[in-house]
C-alpha cells in the first residue's frame, strides 16, 4: 500500500473512528422524479451494522426475483447507519410490503414505483455525518476545517483495495500472468489497479506542489462530465477554472497515450507491468479530479474529547480523503472485526 502525502501535512491530532454504527451516517442524495407508477418499485433503506449485498438478498427473496433483478444506486459501508435506495421489479398488480423486512439492522422508510430500474451511479452524491471519539485535541482539529473545506486530495480510499491491500497483491499476481476466472473479482482487482495509480499520482503531485498549481499544459477535466481536453494554460482555461466550469485532473490508466501527460507517465515508471496489463485489457484512459471539495461543511463539538462533522461529497468520492487531513484516526470497527475472528 502507498504512503499517501498529506496536502496540509499529518495533522497532530488522533481520535477513534466508527466506534459504534451511529458514528458513521451516510445518506444517499438522490436526484430523480419518481413516476409513482411502473414496474419497479424503488424503496428507501436505512441500514444498520448490514453490507449493501445481505439487504439485496432480503429483498430478492421477499419479491421472489432472483438476487440480479435487485438494483441498487451505490454500495454503502457495513459499519455505519446507511440511507440507500434499491429497487426490484414488481408486476403491476401485485402489492408487496416491503416493510415485513424491518428489524433492528433494516428499516423500509419509504416504497414507491417507478418507470425504470435504478443504475449503479444514479444518485449525484451522499452526506456523511461523522462523530470522532477519544479525540486528543479538539481545538487541532478546528483549525484545519478552514483549509480542508476548501478541497482534499481526491485519493480512493483504501476499502477500494481490500483488507490489507489484497486487491493489488491479486493485481500484481494478474499483471504477472496469473489468471483470475472470476469475473466479477476479476473487476474489482482491476478497478483497485487502476485507483492505486491514479492515488499514485495524485500523492505525487500533491509532494511536487500540492493540487491547485497548474502545470503550463493541463488535461482538463469537464465538470460534470467525464469528458476532457488536453491544452496549453491560457486566459480563458483559468477563468473557467476559477468558475468551477473545468477541473484538473489525474488519469485512470488505460489504452493510448491519449488522457496522460508526459510528468504522469515518468511517476509510473516503477508500474510498467500494471500499465502494460491494463492497457491490454482494452481499458480506455480516462480523467478523474484531482480536488474533492466537501459541500455544506457543519462542526458540533460535543464535548473535550468528541466532535461531530457533516459534509457533502459526489459520488464516487471518499469520506476517508477529507477525514485523513483533519486528524489521524483509527477505525476501531476494524479492531472490532479482527477482534472478534
Amino acid at each position: 500500500m502507498l504512503t499517501l502525502n498529506y496536502l496540509y501535512k499529518p495533522p497532530s491530532a488522533t481520535a477513534d473512528f466508527k466506534s459504534k454504527a451511529e458514528d458513521f451516517i451516510v445518506d444517499e442524495l438522490m436526484d430523480i422524479d419518481f413516476t409513482g407508477e411502473g414496474e419497479h418499485v424503488c424503496l428507501e433503506v436505512v441500514k444498520r451494522g448490514e453490507n449493501t449485498l445481505t439487504i439485496a438478498k432480503a429483498i430478492a427473496k421477499t419479491a421472489g426475483v432472483a438476487l440480479r433483478e435487485v438494483s441498487y444506486a451505490g454500495l454503502k459501508d457495513r459499519h455505519g447507519v446507511c440511507t440507500q435506495w434499491f429497487s426490484v421489479p414488481v408486476a403491476i398488480k401485485k402489492h408487496i410490503d416491503f416493510a415485513v423486512l424491518n428489524n433492528e439492522n433494516c428499516m423500509v422508510i419509504r416504497q414507491i414505483r417507478h418507470n425504470r430500474k435504478l443504475r449503479t451511479g444514479c444518485h449525484k452524491g451522499n452526506r456523511f455525518t461523522i462523530t470522532l471519539r477519544n479525540v486528543s485535541d479538539v481545538r487541532a482539529i478546528l483549525a484545519r476545517v478552514n483549509a480542508v473545506r476548501q478541497g482534499v486530495p481526491n485519493y480512493f480510499g483504501e476499502q477500494r483495495f481490500g483488507f490489507d491491500g489484497h486487491n493489488l497483491n491479486m493485481a500484481e499476481r494478474m499483471f504477472n500472468g496469473e489468471p483470475i476466472r472470476d469475473k466479477k473479482l476479476r473487476g474489482i482487482v482491476i478497478s483497485a489497479a487502476r485507483s492505486h495509480l491514479f492515488n499514485h499520482i495524485v500523492s505525487s503531485r500533491v509532494e511536487a506542489h500540492g493540487i491547485a498549481v497548474s502545470w503550463p499544459r493541463e488535461i482538463f477535466l469537464l465538470e460534470g462530465s467525464n469528458a476532457f481536453f488536453e491544452e496549453d494554460l491560457n486566459d480563458q482555461n483559468v477563468a473557467r477554472l476559477l468558475s468551477g466550469d473545468i477541473h484538473l485532473s489525474a488519469p485512470l490508466y488505460g489504452r493510448g497515450d491519449r488522457g496522460i501527460v508526459e510528468q504522469e507517465k515518468a511517476w509510473l515508471t516503477d508500474f510498467t507491468t500494471w500499465c502494460d496489463g491494463l492497457g491490454e485489457l482494452g481499458l480506455k484512459m480516462e480523467r478523474r479530479a484531482l480536488r474533492l471539495v466537501p459541500k455544506n461543511f457543519a462542526v458540533e463539538t460535543i464535548d473535550d474529547n468528541t466532535i461531530k462533522l457533516s459534509f457533502e461529497l459526489p459520488k464516487g468520492t471518499f469520506a476517508t480523503a477529507v477525514l485523513r487531513e483533519l486528524v489521524q484516526y483509527q477505525d476501531v470497527s476494524k479492531v472490532v472485526s479482527e477482534e472478534s475472528e
